[in-house]
């Protein structure tokens, strides 16, 4: 008995093999060999050596893949050997004794060398030999589930068309079920492990889509166990992947009807025979069936011809039945967080289907419903959401995904720019309401974006701005308060920015009343703060907000008063964002920002690379794109409009900046004008005596304007320079004065020591001060004048005293009280605590007894 197949020999044995096999269809009796022999082939494999499963590779693959050639034999049995022998190669065990010399190879090289020879191509083309034998059909197709779980084997199948071939013959007859469940799983396969698109093609024909319609018809009708509730959920998967495909003929086989019917007959009651009578459990398949039925309608959708049928099929009535608040004591078929998802996937669903049928949706009072359902969202009723699925995420225990999914409906239908549409949500307080929704979203920034898009699309549209009210306008600048770090975060604090700014434009601009409060609460400083950011992505936006405010006659004011860091104005704010820009145009200016070419002041390094060529008159030149791709023009609009004359808190450097941007206009002109000269000279065409003295005329006074601004601006830098030079001799000035003072103090000082340490420079002091004295004095004396004597006889000192002299360093009981050796000492002054207190009189021997104040 052979437990075992050398590698060295295999290619003699399927030699024999092959040479068994060709004789059959003539000699029936070699059948019996070629049996034998097959059933040799699904023994394990066994190398003498380790290099053995190398050297004899290509005739291991060669060998196997003749497997696939001897389906051909017109013999069941043989057929289902070598189904059975492929079939080994995934379930290889290890020999039942050990033969001495020899080893067994890797497990997984039979299943290498199957897909080195091709082995899979061969079993799909083997499909075509089996049309009506059942049992040989199974076999193969459990064959190709085991080959499809490899990308290689995948691949060849896809070549061989296995994805048309397998999917045609779905609704086959089969009593035991399992064609349908081992087709399934191969299409999967080939699904995930090759090209996506080429089997899609493959299956995008009719002869497919009705084999799926009917398996999935009657697998819908008649699903009783576990495993067919599965099985039609995997063939809907199978079913939606091909929709994907526009030239999918879903329409004409009649498949996509069918799916209509099948995901609204729950909710819109239908009299066609397919569902009468069929109802869906809450089992956790049909759960999934009904979010699968859900998600093809949003495939669907998308190809026009399928409106009409989702007209007929009355979808848009059907999703609405979900978009509505919860009902006490109703009994429902779903758990609640099976309903809670549907009732989300339901109106994501809506966003996508109604914008197609405006229609319908007015007809379901489409406004109304989402209207009253987003007040629920904003009640304080009790709801316990699960926020389990996809949709629900951020929802566990409030009602933010359904105010959101909401939102999101109401946003893809305002997108539409029905007219109809918007006035109905006008008409039924969308705005107010929505303003409302702003103040309860101010956490929750997603939803707060999607009211703001809302309402910008509506009052755009609509023309109703004094609806928006004062209460939207402080929730508008409640999100411009937004921490500025935020918006660096990631988080999309960003994107609400975007959305608010916008909102600024269609509900603010052009209603007197809120311009008049957004300026009040100090909105524009608001809008500068942002910009003195200089975040390049809101830059442009904000400044086209301001040109339009400036038209307010009260916006100058509230401009110029604003001050950002280091008391910046709004002009000098907006000076340097012109220098900034400027700079990354490539624009060429000198160190001191003059204008180096006065033939093109406003030339980019883009403008200097781009030749000039002849362009259609509907056609906008470079000259013309640089307006609108940058935001000088902006820049210039606006500080036009706070008049260039009386701009706060300007530098020299930013007047020289200002007398560019003062120029602008005619520059621009110019360097237009200069445009059509030169693509004259390209077109070769000579204008009029006049005309060219025109052009020359223009373009000589553009650049004579350059000139005359060159000239302002040296003017500036000198007169700058000049007050530079006087600003640092008065810096020298003080510097010096502080210095003398510095000299004389250090002399006083110095004079102080010597009076202090020599006795006769004290008395050369003492007798300049008596004469300084004397020389002030009166050389005669008033009549009855009263001379008050002026020296204290007895004084230690060597700088004037005053009248008292308290040393509270010294104790008093060692010296008698302060001035105890001096004429004046009649009172006795004690310390206490180091501080004068005033003491009862005391006597003394020389004067009346009287009270004297210490």
């Amino acid at each position: 008995v052979v437990l075992f197949m050398p590698l060295r020999d295999l290619a003699q044995i399927f030699k024999i093999l092959n040479l068994c096999a060709g004789k059959i269809e003539h000699h029936p009796r070699f059948i019996e060999s070629t049996y034998d022999i097959l059933q040799l082939c699904g023994l394990p494999f066994l190398k003498k050596k380790t290099s053995d499963e190398v050297t004899y590779a290509e005739d291991t693959a060669n060998s196997i893949a003749l497997l696939g050639d001897l389906m051909k034999i017109q013999s069941s049995e043989l057929r289902i050997q070598i189904c059975k022998c492929i079939v080994d190669f995934y379930h290889s065990e290890p020999p039942k004794k050990h033969i001495p010399g020899y080893q067994q190879a890797s497990s997984s090289y039979k299943i290498k060398m199957a897909e080195v020879g091709g082995l899979a191509k061969t079993m799909v083309w083997s499909m075509t030999l089996l049309e009506n034998q059942l049992a040989e059909k199974l076999w193969v197709l459990k064959v190709l589930q085991h080959l499809s779980t490899s990308e290689v084997n995948c691949a060849s199948m896809m070549k061989a068309e296995a994805a048309r071939e397998i999917c045609a013959h779905l609704n086959d007859p089969d009593p035991s079920g399992q064609l349908l469940f081992r087709s399934a799983e191969i299409l999967w396969n080939l699904l995930e492990k090759s090209s996506k698109e080429e089997i899609i093609q493959q299956l995008s024909n009719l002869e497919c889509l009705l084999a799926l319609k009917e398996v999935f018809k009657n697998l819908f009708m008649r699903s009783f166990s576990h495993y067919d509730r599965q099985l039609r959920n995997d063939i809907l998967v199978i079913t939606t992947i091909i929709a994907q495909n526009p030239g999918a003929p879903m329409i004409e086989a009649g498949f996509t009807k069918d799916l209509i019917l099948f995901a609204t007959f729950n909710e819109v009651k239908s009299q066609n025979p397919l569902v009468k009578g069929l109802k869906l459990s809450n089992f956790y398949e049909d759960f999934e069936l009904k979010k699968l039925l859900f998600n093809v309608i949003v495939i669907l959708c998308k190809d026009l011809p399928t409106v009409q049928l989702l007209i007929d099929g009355k979808v848009v009535l059907a999703l609405f039945t979900y978009v509505k608040k919860p009902e006490k004591h109703k009994i429902i078929e779903w758990s609640l967080a099976q309903h809670e998802e549907l009732q989300l996937h339901a109106i994501a669903t809506l966003s996508s289907v109604a914008p197609l049928l405006i229609e319908d949706y007015m007809s379901c009072q489409g406004n109304a419903r989402v209207l009253a359902f987003l007040q629920w969202c904003k009640s304080e009723d009790p709801f316990f959401s699960h926020g389990n699925s996809f949709h629900g995420s951020g929802g566990r225990g409030n009602k933010f995904a359904q105010m959101r999914y909401s939102l999101r409906l109401l946003r893809a239908m305002v997108s539409t720019e029905d007219e109809t549409v918007n006035t109905d949500l006008c008409e039924n307080g969308a705005i107010q309401q929505l303003t409302g929704k702003k103040q309860h979203a101010r956490k929750e920034w997603s939803v707060y974006l999607f009211i703001s898009k809302i309402q910008e699309i509506i009052l755009n549209k609509s023309l109703k701005q004094e609806i928006f009210g004062t209460e939207g306008v402080d929730i508008i600048l409640h999100v411009m308060k937004t921490d500025p770090k935020k918006l660096q975060s990631g988080l999309g604090y960003n994107v609400l920015l975007f959305s608010t700014l916008d909102s600024i434009w269609c509900c603010i601009l052009g209603c007197y009343s809120s311009e008049d409060y957004f300026l009040e609460k100090e909105g524009i400083f608001l809008l500068l703060d942002i910009l003195s950011l200089s975040q390049k992505k809101f830059c442009n936006l904000i400044l086209g907000i301001m040109v339009e405010f400036c038209d307010n006659p009260k916006t100058a004011a509230h401009v110029n008063a604003w001050r950002g860091k280091k008391d910046q104005t709004a002009a000098s704010l907006l000076i340097k964002l012109w220098r900034k820009e400027e700079k990354e145009l490539g624009v060429k200016r000198d160190k001191n920002g003059k204008i180096i070419d006065t033939k093109k002041p406003l030339f980019t390094s883009f403008q200097e690379e781009q030749k000039i060529m002849p362009l259609p008159a509907n056609c906008p030149s470079v000259a013309v794109m640089d307006v609108a791709e940058n935001i000088r023009a902006k820049i210039y609009a606006v500080l036009g409009k706070l008049d260039f004359e009386n701009l706060p808190g300007l530098s020299a450097e930013d007047f020289v900046t200002l007398c560019i941007i003062h120029r602008y206009l005619d520059f621009k002109i110019g360097e237009i004008w200069n445009e059509i000269y030169e693509e004259i000279k390209l077109e070769k065409l000579r204008p009029v005596t006049t005309d060219k003295k025109s052009l020359e005329a223009i373009t000589t006074g553009s650049e004579n304007i350059g000139k005359m601004v060159v000239s302002l601006q040296s003017e500036m830098i000198e007169s700058q320079a000049r007050q530079d030079v006087q600003n640092e001799q008065k810096v020298y000035a003080k510097i010096q004065a502080t210095h003398k003072q510095r000299e004389l103090a250090n002399k006083s000082w110095e004079n102080f020591l010597a009076r202090t340490s020599n006795a006769k420079t004290l008395k050369k002091a003492k007798r300049l001060q008596e004469k300084a004295i004397e020389a002030s004095r009166h050389s005669e004396r008033p009549q009855n004048a009263i001379f008050h004597q002026t020296d204290i006889k007895g004084l230690n000192t060597t700088v004037p005293s005053g009248p008292v002299v308290t040393v509270e360093s010294t104790p008093v009981r060692f010296l008698g009280g302060p001035l105890a050796d001096t004429d004046i000492a009649l009172k006795r002054l004690p310390v206490r605590g180091g501080a004068l207190q005033r003491v009862k009189a005391v006597k003394t021997t020389d004067e009346p007894k009287k009270s004297v104040p210490t």
